[in-house]
């Protein structure tokens, strides 16, 4: 007796075809809202000091500009990523990206100290929103064999978006003032809100999951698979397995806690890391007796270092695994930032090594996310992507404290680059632990495709 084939699900057919025009679309959209995200996030780093003259307040009393920004972000990605998991990624998106364009052009309406704080905030929940849904949506519209490989290229969005904004700013500045960078941050996410509302669709997966409209999900796959517009509708969506209750909770349940922690571990460590070196290096240069230029230079190299690294960072985790990729980037990130400590007399092998520290810290950022679409099935994967995020934020916020305190207590150079080494040290053994947990599948050594479990 032969036994019929069992019908392809969603997931067998972006699986085994390769992208579609509609997938590339899709993922692209996902990257420019990266794009926006990172130039309005770095944005009032390059502002500050012409707004602290306009506004008549020190520029040391700041921080509550930056962590309000910082707070917003931790909040809406702990906040939008349930929200996602129960009514869907697109809307989630498209809200996301308009809060944040009304709140950046209402920073540059503000006329207040007070203002620009609870205009940033409000700006950081846009912001926070959008991350772990468009990381989401590119996992979901993605075939298994490219998750890693086009989540990580995503992330080169944030940096190429800082970039962007740097590059507007020292050109829009001197002629119109900090308000108009402001304005052109809310336009241009306002325009491509109204583009996402047209042209992104809501991720099939979620909706297979969800129970959602066959014929709105056949619509989706005959763009995803043209041969397949006449096939049944049946065909496309297979019984799923429902999580039901807050999506929170199932972060730790079916054998999934361990995995949540190690992922967190390493995600609050390394945008600790990454924040302190963006936040303090310049001023740590400086008071090396390096240049200020020299301090300009190595975030600049930094940076460069992290739209690199996040570009190859999906082909070395699909051909070495990500265990053995993390592990060695935690390594090479302790042992650089450390050096640090004792190569500020030379500005050549301070340049080449926060070149290859912004690629190995940025480059395990973009894993660590990639990691976390990959993780969870579609059912929570918004929520455990928007949790390792808002984990990560609060590192985000720590590690600019961190290096304050450090220079309050009258540390030297060398004591605290020595100090800043130690989060990546933390991270690489949270990786390393993973090893270790037979039996509980984490991230790092994942069990099978928890979407086929669901066979959706």
């Amino acid at each position: 007796m032969i036994s019929e084939p069992r019908a392809l699900t969603v997931t067998d057919l972006i699986d085994r075809r390769p992208l579609s025009r509609f997938q590339i679309t899709t993922i692209a959209l996902c990257g420019l809202v990266m794009v926006l995200d990172g130039f309005d996030a770095q944005s009032i780093g390059f502002l500050a000091p012409s707004m602290a003259e306009t506004l008549g307040v020190p520029l040391k009393a700041f921080g509550p500009v930056f962590a309000g920004s910082l707070i917003g972000l931790m909040a809406a990605s702990m906040a939008m990523g349930p929200v996602a998991d129960r009514w869907g990624r697109k809307w989630s998106v498209v809200f996301s990206t308009l809060t944040f364009a009304i709140f950046a052009m209402l920073t540059g309406r503000a006329n207040t100290f007070h203002e620009v704080v609870i205009f940033r905030f409000l700006t950081g929940l846009g912001l926070g929103g959008s991350m772990p849904n468009v990381v989401a949506l590119t996992s979901e519209y993605a075939p298994k064999r490219l998750q890693h490989v086009l989540v990580t290229t995503l992330f080169c969005g944030m940096p190429l978006g800082a970039l962007i904004g740097g590059l507007a700013s020292s050109v829009m500045i001197p002629i119109w003032g900090w308000r108009s960078v402001f304005y052109l941050g809310g336009i241009l996410p306002l325009v491509v809100s109204l583009v996402l509302i047209k042209a992104l669709p809501e991720s099939v997966r979620f909706l297979a999951v969800r129970g959602g409209d066959p014929q709105k999900i056949a619509k989706i796959m005959a763009h995803v698979a043209p041969e397949l517009a006449n096939a049944p509708v049946t065909s496309l969506v297979s019984p799923d397995r429902r999580h039901e209750g807050l999506p929170v909770k199932h972060l730790f349940t079916e054998g999934r806690a361990f995995g949540t922690i190690l992922l967190w571990v390493p995600y609050f460590m390394n945008l600790l890391i990454i924040y302190f070196i963006v936040s303090w290096l310049p001023a740590l240069l400086r008071q090396a007796a390096m240049p200020i230029s020299a301090g300009v230079a190595a975030i600049s190299m930094f940076s460069s270092g992290g739209i690199i690294g996040s570009v190859v960072q999906g082909r070395l985790m699909n051909g070495f695994g990500a265990y053995a990729v993390l592990l060695t980037e935690f390594v090479l990130s302790t042992l650089f930032i450390g050096s640090l400590a004792f190569l500020t007399v030379s500005f050549p092998l301070m340049m080449t090594v926060t070149f290859i520290l912004g690629c190995s810290v940025q480059a395990s950022q973009s894993g660590l996310s990639a990691l976390a679409a990959s993780f969870y099935p579609t059912a929570i994967r918004s929520t455990g992507v928007g949790w390792a995020l808002g984990v990560g934020r609060i590192g985000s916020i720590v590690g600019p404290v961190l290096g304050g305190v450090m220079l309050s207590l009258d540390w030297n150079v060398q004591q605290i680059f020595l100090a800043g080494a130690i989060p990546a040290l933390c991270a690489g053994a949270a990786v390393l632990l993973s090893s270790r947990l037979r039996g509980n599948a984490t991230a790092y050594r994942p069990e099978p495709d928890p979407d086929r479990s669901e066979a959706v």
